[in-house]
């Protein structure tokens, strides 16, 4: 036994000599590889620093085996190394994990929060004129969301101006404000960026969420409100210095359930912001003005101007008038008047038209597909006002009658589509195939016949989406949304391609003219 004791000791001896000349990195868990590598930038509680947070919520339509080449190979154009040369394979298959587990709890963010990471460009100042000479109504602002950046274009030249950095996974397409001066972004983690277009220029910058949705300004340009999926809430900001005004939670009238907040709409002639909840089904309705009018809640026989039979409450700046629905609605089209709206429901097989003054649901549309309501347009068509939606399940688009609320026709297309536009100058209305085989197809649709007479593919075999007019509606630029993308200008009459300009996935366009005058053919 001695003779084995001596062996067994000469070969663990052994194994060390050997172990100390060719060290072994120790196995470490997802967790301290983390920490070690990826806290200082996007927080020790993955909630985002100078990165973005790394949440599933967060990262969108990014697939676990696009994080880990990320993670090996870093981001092109940001300050996201590759750590393919410090991480093992095992490893970085670690970390994906990790970053698409939910946290144990719902991240808390509150006013303290917020007013703390709020940043204040003090080398800008704001010039009286536009550092530049192109029409200042008729720039594009291009979301380049393929490596993270803002592309400002001139509307009649169709040259580029100046293109910047911006912050990760912009989205919910950015608001004007009333002169359109400035324009103000939020990112999929919530930091809200304010841009003068004049100077060129970054001016403020505010962390309103962890997971934000989009935001809307009011008409007057007084306030900016986000919409948050985590936490939970609705927060409102002073436009002029983004500085926190008030952060609303989620929660139903009876204050127990809690929601995330889908998606916030300005409602100009209401002075209010319409709210959408995913998870609650009510309708909210926050109004912004400055005398904000009595709000009445609990029993209520009736809400009718001059009618009403209960007895108004006191919720202070920013009052809740909430609308209890059949089930959560999360996408929206108004009507011009902003007095009522149509919302898909969460079945996917029909919508609802609710009415805002009288608070409730008044007709039911069959729609079947998932309409993309939020992607609808109008015009007038033998004197009436029709409304048409894509459908994100089903390849057609639904025409509705705004008066009776019925379906008018419905045309089929090469498959289900994101985007509908047109201008009020534009006989056309163009919408995308964005999903399925087809999505380099675009359709070109007459708003008198309803009926598709031209189908353009500009870019065989890649994705084509979201048209855009300038200012007169005298030329459409579509994206070709891939990472060797471009916008391709078309003659809005003739349908001819005009000029072709080389972007990195333009995944939106928005012209300043159309958005502060409310186009018909754009979203608002």
């Amino acid at each position: 036994m001695p003779e084995l004791r001596v062996s067994l000791f000469a070969a663990a001896l052994a194994l060390w000599v050997v172990a100390a000349g060719n060290p072994v990195r120790a196995a470490e868990t997802p967790e301290a590889l983390f920490q070690a590598h990826c806290a200082e930038c996007h927080g020790a509680d993955r909630l985002g620093r100078i990165g973005p947070a790394l949440l599933p919520e967060n990262l969108g339509r990014l697939r676990k085996i696009d994080a880990a080449e990320v993670i090996a190979k870093g981001r092109a154009a940001t300050q996201m190394p590759a750590f393919g040369d410090k991480l093992n394979a095992e490893e970085i298959e670690g970390l994906v994990g990790l970053i698409f587990t939910p946290l144990a709890e719902t991240p808390h963010w509150d006013m303290a929060d917020i007013a703390a990471s709020r940043e204040i460009n003090a080398a800008a100042e704001l010039p009286d004129k536009p550092v530049f000479d192109a029409d200042p109504l008729n720039l594009f602002v291009f979301v380049e969301s393929g490596d993270h950046h803002v592309t400002i274009l001139d509307g009649d030249s169709f040259e580029p101006i100046t293109r910047f950095p911006s912050r990760f996974a912009l989205h919910g397409g950015p608001k004007f404000s009333p002169d359109g001066r400035f324009v103000y972004f939020a990112s999929r983690d919530g930091w809200i960026t304010k841009y003068d277009l004049y100077g060129l220029q970054v001016v403020a910058e505010v962390r309103a969420g962890i997971n934000s949705r989009n935001l809307a300004i009011s008409h007057d340009g007084r306030v900016v409100a986000v919409a948050n999926y985590l936490p939970h809430s609705l927060v409102l900001l002073d436009a002029g210095d983004l500085v926190p005004l008030k952060v609303i939670p989620a929660l139903d009238y009876r204050g127990k359930t809690s929601s995330r907040v889908s998606a916030v709409y300005q409602a100009a002639p209401r002075e209010s912001f319409v709210v959408a909840l995913k998870d609650v089904p009510e309708l909210w309705e926050v109004s912004y003005a400055a005398n904000p009018p009595a709000n009445y809640s609990g029993l209520v026989h009736s809400y009718e101007k001059g009618m009403e039979e209960a007895i108004p409450s006191d919720d202070g700046r920013f009052p809740i008038r909430r609308t209890e629905l059949s089930q959560p609605l999360d996408d929206f089209f108004f009507t011009p008047s902003y007095t009522q709206l149509v919302g898909s429901a969460r079945d996917g097989e029909h919508a609802v038209v609710v009415h805002l003054d009288v608070r409730r649901e008044i007709a039911e549309l069959p729609l079947p597909g998932l309409p993309h309501l939020g992607s609808g347009i109008s015009w007038l068509r033998d004197g009436r006002r029709i409304m048409a939606t894509p459908h994100l399940k089903e390849a057609r688009i639904s025409f509705i009658d705004m008066e009776d609320w019925k379906i008018v026709k419905t045309i089929e297309t090469l498959g289900p589509g994101f985007f509908l536009r047109s201008h009020e100058n534009s006989r056309y209305a163009w919408t995308d195939v964005f999903f399925g085989p087809n999505r380099d197809a675009v359709h070109v649709i007459d708003k008198q016949s309803l009926e598709i007479v031209k189908t353009l593919r500009p870019a065989p075999g890649k994705t084509a989406a979201h048209v855009e007019f300038t200012r007169d509606g005298r030329y459409a630029l579509l994206s070709i949304w891939e990472m060797d993308g471009a916008i391709v200008v078309y003659d809005a009459k003739t349908l001819e391609e005009v000029k072709r300009i080389p972007m990195v996935k333009p995944s939106g366009k928005y012209n300043v003219y159309n958005k502060i005058h409310y186009s018909e053919g754009t979203s608002h």
